[in-house]
């Protein structure tokens, strides 16, 4: 195979936001069955190029799924004896480097695409992250939407927040208070967000505590709704201040949770500075 495929492969996925791992051949010793730099691309569906088939090529196809299936950022190093247990008869060593590429950091829906929405998404865009933007009014969306963002129109716009996975990221700046209650209500029955974000003033969380209250919520659930949200050192009511502030509170909070998992779903929203910023005095 021409040694382009993986090159090719990764650029495809990369383009298509679909996460993947790069397999390298980084050192082989005695008789191997491929030299040195061979490189695969994995994706959770199809191998691209090759590292010399065999049990190792399905060793190592195994574990890349495994980190695709776990999130994984950190790149990885495996040693392989080729002898009986991986049924070659080549008898050589070989180590492989795995890394991961393309993997988001955060799952975001961006609930409403105003001025501020208009602002905050091309900088979401930016960043590791896969945003679904979505609204019920197509005339309100640009004419040009950034690369990796996949634009909804949906008329029972609530209905999409369970589109979302688990550990996702919800920001809610809609046209409508009680759209943006219902969204609320919505998101906080899920309870397996990483971050729930709702626009608005002190007096806006008031309200929507209230009236939360009288559907049932409890306290610590409500709690866990950041509104007003954004990072409040950063001051302004430009869409772009606001859009900035919001988007920097995101990157903390991916920090914050980098290489956590949570199985139920319950952490709170973590300290906004991760605690190796915190910790710098410089």
């Amino acid at each position: 195979m021409s040694n382009t495929v993986w090159i090719n492969a990764l650029a495809e996925l990369q383009q298509q936001g679909e996460p993947c791992v790069l397999v390298t051949i980084i050192e082989e010793r005695g008789s191997t069955p491929r030299n040195a730099g061979s490189k695969m691309v994995v994706s959770r569906e199809r191998l691209y190029d090759t590292i010399g088939g065999g049990h190792l090529e399905y060793k190592a196809q195994a574990i890349a799924r495994e980190m695709l299936e776990n999130r994984v950022r950190e790149t990885r190093l495996e040693r392989f004896s080729l002898g009986a247990s991986l049924g070659q008869c080549c008898g050589g060593a070989t180590v492989l480097l795995f890394e991961p590429m393309g993997q988001p950091q955060a799952h975001i829906a961006v609930f409403g695409a105003g001025h501020v929405g208009r602002a905050l998404v091309p900088l979401l865009a930016s960043l590791p992250c896969k945003v679904r933007w979505i609204d019920s009014r197509e005339s309100e969306f640009p004419a040009q939407i950034p690369t990796g963002v996949e634009k909804v129109v949906n008329d029972e716009v609530v209905d999409e927040v369970e589109n979302m996975p688990a550990g996702s990221y919800f920001i809610v700046m809609t046209h409508n208070h009680q759209l943006d209650l219902e969204l609320t209500a919505a998101i906080l029955s899920r309870g397996d967000f990483t971050y729930y974000g709702l626009i608005g003033s002190k007096s806006k969380r008031a309200k929507f505590e209230h009236r939360l209250r009288d559907r049932g919520f409890q306290a610590e659930t409500v709690q866990r709704m950041r509104c007003p949200m954004g990072i409040a050192e950063v001051k302004g009511k430009l869409p772009v201040e606001i859009a900035v502030s919001i988007a920097g509170e995101v990157i903390a909070t991916y920090n914050a949770n980098f290489g956590e998992k949570s199985a139920d779903g319950e952490k709170p929203v973590p300290m906004l500075v991760p605690a190796a910023r915190r910790s710098q005095t410089g």
